[in-house]
């Protein structure tokens, strides 16, 4: 006999109970054919939200239709709490940075924030009805999980896969870390172009270069100039004085420089952007990197060390319009790259980094790929 009102919440606890002591989903080999399924953990960053709720329905209907066919289903569930997102969520709990707190408190408050909060992830997907077995549950930070990795990574090692350099990465200033560029955002700013002139050390002669990044004056090791530029190819192959910095740099060519932006003329820094990186690798060019890991200029910069980037930007325009070197400031509006988790610009800093090789192995994995057999479900509204 059907009730005659449905108490929701206590049909929910008690089928709840019944698979729980039941074990109705708990995954034992016995013989029949695995559908074994991939689920990308949830990040513990906070609560829940809808698009977690969204994603693992999905999920689940295609455990429960390929367990209706009889398959032994293979659905392990975990939480990915081995990374920024979750480091960030300590920090605004306590209101504190990481660096401010110190590394084993720090790892320490982390061990204990994730695990109160995979609690009342697993509770809620359990209410939802996802039908993993959570006797099998992971985490991505567990000893288990980082003995793989490094058992993994170690083997990569010894086979050869793995090589060290120094190479440019993106870094963040405000969470003082390096990121990816998964986790690059574009916002829109409000900044100024500013022409500056410069001379060639071996007649003096006066050309300008537009930026809008002139703290990097420092950093400047070559300037470049399109061959195919009537104006100023002669420039090519002579010698620029960096104003106020007082430093001489190469004039060299490239193809890659626009023409028809800014002035022709640009100057090569390292590092304030992808092309400064091309450029650097590309013609073997000298390392002047000038920030610090908290964004300010090194100590070794006369004048401006210890400034951080955007006092230097001020104080460097005003001694260069002291000096008689700016032509004109333009105001503009343009994109620049933060970071998703913190919303600060990112600026590019030298490190030590392991990189896994996988150009040698590129007809391997395209191989690869053609044999996987996609499979594509379509959702019709009735």
């Amino acid at each position: 006999m059907l009730d005659k009102k449905y108490n929701a919440k206590e049909k929910e606890e008690k089928w709840l109970n019944y698979w729980n002591d039941n074990r109705i989903y708990r995954f034992v080999p016995d013989g029949r054919e695995v559908f074994s399924i991939d689920t990308p953990p949830p990040t513990v960053n906070g609560k829940i939200h809808i698009g977690h709720i969204f994603s693992y329905s999905q999920t689940e209907m295609i455990a429960r239709y390929k367990r209706l066919r009889g398959y032994n289903i293979f659905y392990p569930f975990g939480f990915d709490d081995n990374g920024l997102p979750s480091e960030r969520l300590v920090e605004k709990e306590q209101g504190k940075k990481a660096h401010e707190i110190g590394r084993e408190e720090f790892s320490k408050l982390c061990y204990e924030t994730t695990d109160r909060y995979e609690e009342e992830f697993q509770e809620l997907f359990s209410k939802m009805g996802v039908s993993t077995d959570w006797d099998i549950h992971y985490k991505t930070v567990s000893p288990s999980t980082i003995k793989i990795s490094q058992l993994s990574f170690l083997d990569l090692v010894d086979k050869g896969h793995c090589y060290r350099k120094e190479s440019p990465a993106l870094w963040c200033n405000e969470c003082l870390t390096s990121i990816a560029q998964a986790e690059l955002e574009t916002k829109t700013i409000k900044t100024t172009f500013n022409y500056i002139n410069f001379k060639t050390v071996e007649e003096g002669e006066e050309f300008t270069i537009a930026t809008t990044r002139p703290e990097l004056l420092p950093a400047i090791v070559c300037v470049f100039v399109n061959p195919n530029d009537s104006e100023h190819n002669h420039l090519i192959a002579k010698t620029a004085h960096i104003p106020i910095i007082d430093v001489e740099v190469p004039i060299m060519a490239d193809e890659k420089v626009a023409i028809d932006k800014g002035t022709g003329v640009v100057m090569c820094c390292t590092f304030g952007d992808q092309t400064d990186i091309e450029w650097w690798k590309k013609y073997n060019l000298p390392l002047k990197h000038i920030f610090t890991n908290d964004g300010r200029i090194i100590d070794d910069v006369p004048n401006y060390g210890g400034l951080k980037i955007k006092e230097a930007r001020k104080k460097i325009i005003e001694d260069l319009q002291n000096g008689g070197f700016i032509v004109k400031i333009e105001e503009l509006e343009h994109e620049v790259q933060t970071h998703e988790r913190c919303g600060k610009e990112v600026e590019y800093s030298i490190m030590r980094q392991w990189f896994i090789d996988t150009m040698n192995h590129k007809e391997d994995f395209l191989k690869i790929g053609n044999e996987i057999h996609w499979l594509i479900t379509i959702y019709c509204n009735p």
